[in-house]
């Protein structure tokens, strides 16, 4: 049976709607072109759109002539404005957008472990209203807020974890009260990342994935055909509390400790480089790690050094006869160690990765995290060096481009998309019924 005209213009609408998402503005033309519907079918859709407040004119094509084929057609940004959340656990960073992704303004606010929840929670809500007036918003249509910890997989709300402060879980309530008309929604962090690096960063080109996050602590991803998975209860990824070998004993049910964690979170990492004589400041709130790792990779790079070793596992213990801080280092000692560090460090790593490989069969992992961008080829080379004699399985391992900011890019992407959403099918009633069918 045909579709009625209703039903079908509000299959066109959509699909224009959904080009100018992905594509950004185009020309009328370029829209008759894309959706292979005929120019009087794009001229109505066009004011339609425009009609309803959806669509405006933001420019013109530079390859057409002045006049109406050359106007470019874009989202009406200003038609809602979107906040991102990176709740860590020593303080919240926050991104104010409009509809098509444009940052108008961002802050951050360190809290401290000392704090109380009340306080702590009314410096993360007060970051936000401060942000979301600088960006000169009036009122936000969606949160998007990224967080460590299980995510409920029914009810989508952040669960109870010990070593977590509890103003995390405080926060979304809190949020939803102070902004009663916003859409508040909280994903895993290392899940958003995940989803950057997808649509954004390192894994653009992949629809099966793994990101290994490197941080403050550790976690993982898993893309699998394009589908986030999440597992029974939420917890897919936890590789921070994997058993493994080189720890000092065993994770438990409510510590990662001895797990994966102790070989790849930032103060194992930082232990570890101490042990090489490679020391550095980190940059703002960054994990300590990923300035260690930073200054090795600047000191092999600037010596020359190969990018990846293939001379075998280096030993986590360091070189004997470190030099005293006041000694001048012999030529090529301080490449070499830098070197050695990030050896140890990839053998580490690579124990992670094989694991997950072992396992899920991704054929990529991305070493995300600020530990995995500030360890960039280097780090990715070394570990995929070990890696190709631990796993029969072929696997890329990439390094991460985004980084530590891919949470807050992927909850800014996320809550776009639900606001999208939100005010698309709202023009499209009839469609939004027929997709629930």
């Amino acid at each position: 049976m045909p579709a009625s005209p209703s039903t079908a213009r509000a299959i066109n609408d959509r699909l224009a709607l959904r080009l100018l998402q992905d594509e950004g503005p185009l020309t009328a033309g370029q829209l008759k072109q894309l959706t292979g519907l005929s120019r009087p079918t794009v001229a109505d859709l066009v004011e339609r759109l425009t009609a309803a407040g959806l669509i405006e004119v933001v420019g013109e094509a530079g390859e057409q002539r002045r006049g109406p084929n050359a106007r470019l057609y874009g989202l009406v940004a200003g038609r809602a404005h979107l906040a991102a959340l990176d709740v860590r656990t020593e303080g919240v960073a926050v991104r104010v957008s409009d509809l098509v992704g444009r940052v108008l303004a961002e802050a951050s606010v360190p809290i401290g472990g000392d704090t109380g929840t009340g306080p702590a929670v009314e410096q993360a809500v007060t970051l936000v209203e401060r942000t979301v007036k600088e960006a000169g918003a009036d009122r936000l249509h969606t949160v998007g807020i990224g967080a460590p910890g299980l995510i409920d997989p029914a009810g989508g709300e952040l669960r109870d974890s010990t070593g977590l402060p509890e103003w995390h879980r405080r926060l979304v309530a809190a949020l939803q009260e102070r902004f009663p008309h916003a859409r508040v929604s909280v994903e895993n962090e290392t899940n958003l990342a995940a989803l950057a690096e997808q649509r954004q960063g390192g894994a653009q080109d992949r629809d099966t994935f793994v990101l290994l996050w490197l941080g403050h602590g550790t976690g993982a991803a898993v893309v699998l055909d394009g589908t986030l998975r999440r597992g029974a209860s939420g917890g897919t990824g936890e590789i921070g509390f994997l058993p493994v070998p080189g720890t000092s004993g065993l994770p438990s049910a409510t510590d990662c400790e001895g797990g994966f964690h102790s070989l790849a979170g930032s103060s194992a990492v930082t232990a570890l480089a101490a042990g090489y004589g490679v020391r550095a400041l980190p940059e703002g709130d960054e994990p300590t790690g990923a300035a260690v790792v930073r200054e090795a990779v600047r000191v092999v790079r600037g010596s020359g050094a190969s990018p990846a070793s293939e001379a075998g596992p280096a030993s986590d213990a360091p070189r004997e006869g470190p030099a005293a801080p006041e000694a001048t280092p012999a030529p090529g000692t301080a490449a070499r160690d830098a070197g050695a560090f990030l050896d140890a460090l990839a053998d580490r790593v690579a124990i992670g990765v094989a694991s997950v490989v072992a396992v899920l069969d991704p054929g990529c992992v991305v070493l995300g995290g600020e530990v995995g961008e500030a360890g960039g080829r280097e780090l990715a080379e070394r570990v995929s060096a070990r890696l190709r004699r631990m796993a029969p399985l072929p696997t890329e391992v990439r390094p991460s481009v985004l980084g530590g900011g891919a949470v807050l890019r992927g909850a800014l992407l996320t809550a776009r998309e639900s606001a999208q959403e939100d005010l698309f099918g709202t023009h499209q009633p009839r469609l939004r019924a027929l997709r629930a069918r």
